[in-house]
C-alpha cells in the first residue's frame, strides 16, 4: 500500500467512523482489510482501496472491519462494580416516583457489555420492584449488530469474563455456540447509530456507557461527541468512560466523581438532579 493510498484510507476512516490512524498502523489495516481483498478477490490492498472509492458497499465493509473493536462479558469489572452498587441504588431513589430507568451502551460491538448489565438487572431484580428498565445498545456496524442481536457466542467467547453461574443460568449450548436467554436477549434494544451524527432521537438517558471508543478519536471530536453526550444524560445522571479515557481538557461539563475510576456526572446539575448528599454519598 503506497503512502497516498494510506492517507487517502486515513481521510476516509476519519470521515466516515471518526476513527484516527496514529502511527505505524500497518500491521493492523492489513490484519482487518486482507481478508476482505481475499473474499472479492482483490490482489493487494493497493487494489482494494482503489476499488473501494465510489464502491458504497465495499466502504461499508471496510469501515466495519476496522471498526470492529474487542469486547468480552463484564470487561473490566471496576464499572459494572459502580453500576451495581453506586449508580442503581441511588437511581432506585431518584427515580421512586416514575420507576423508569433508561441507559445507553454507545459502540457496543457484538453485545457482551449491555448483557453484562441485563443480567446484573436481572439478578437483582428484587431490589426493584416494579421498575422498568431500558437497555438501548448501538453500533456504527450492522455486522456485530446482528450477530449480539442473535445472541450466540463462541466457547472462547463466554469464557472470557462471564462467570460460571451466570453461563449456566443464561446460556444454552447449541451445537459448538451458547445462546443467551430470550429472557436477557429481550431485554436489550440494539439500533444503529454513528456517534458522529445527531444521536438526539435516542432520548434521555440516566446512564451512559462509553468505554474504550474515544481513544480512537482525536480531541475535537472526542469534545464534540462529549458536549453531546452531556445532553443526552439526565441532570442526575451518570456518564461511564474506559480506564484510560477521561473529559479532562476536553469537556467541562462532565466532572469525575471522585475515587471512582471512569465514573463522571454532570458539571452543573440542574432542577430534578440527585439531591446533593446522595452525590456526595458516592465518595
Amino acid at each position: 500500500m503506497t503512502p497516498a493510498d494510506l492517507e487517502y484510507l486515513g481521510k476516509f476512516l476519519k470521515e466516515r467512523s471518526g476513527l484516527v490512524l496514529v502511527g505505524d498502523k500497518t500491521y493492523l489495516i492489513e490484519s482487518r482489510l486482507m481478508p476482505i481483498a481475499r473474499r472479492h478477490n482483490i490482489a493487494s490492498l493497493s487494489a482494494l482501496i482503489a476499488k473501494m472509492r465510489g464502491n458504497a458497499a465495499l466502504e461499508s465493509e471496510i469501515v466495519e472491519a476496522m471498526t470492529t473493536n474487542e469486547t468480552f462479558f463484564f470487561r473490566d469489572k471496576v464499572p459494572f462494580e459502580l453500576f451495581s452498587d453506586h449508580m442503581m441504588p441511588l437511581l432506585k431513589t431518584a427515580r421512586a416516583a416514575q420507576r423508569r430507568v433508561r441507559i445507553w451502551c454507545a459502540a457496543c460491538s457484538t453485545g457482551q457489555e449491555p448483557y453484562s448489565l441485563a443480567m446484573i438487572l436481572e439478578e437483582q431484580a428484587a431490589k426493584y420492584p416494579g421498575f422498568n428498565f431500558e437497555i438501548y445498545a448501538t453500533d456504527l456496524s450492522s455486522e456485530v449488530l446482528n450477530k449480539a442481536k442473535a445472541g450466540r457466542f463462541s466457547q472462547f467467547e463466554v469464557q472470557r469474563g462471564l462467570p460460571v453461574q451466570m453461563l449456566v443460568k443464561y446460556f444454552e449450548q447449541v451445537g459448538d455456540q451458547w445462546e443467551i436467554s430470550p429472557k436477557i436477549r429481550q431485554k436489550v434494544q440494539f439500533r444503529p447509530i454513528n456517534l458522529l451524527r445527531d444521536f438526539g432521537p435516542l432520548g434521555s438517558f440516566d446512564i451512559i456507557f462509553c468505554r474504550n471508543v474515544l481513544i480512537y478519536f482525536d480531541e475535537k471530536t472526542k469534545t464534540d461527541i462529549l458536549n453531546r453526550m452531556s445532553s443526552a444524560v439526565a441532570a442526575d445522571g451518570f456518564l461511564v468512560l474506559g480506564a484510560a479515557e477521561t473529559v479532562v481538557g476536553l469537556c467541562d461539563r462532565f466532572k469525575a466523581v471522585p475515587e471512582k475510576r471512569g465514573l463522571y456526572v454532570r458539571s452543573s446539575p440542574t432542577e430534578g438532579a440527585l439531591p446533593l448528599r446522595l452525590v456526595s454519598g458516592l465518595r
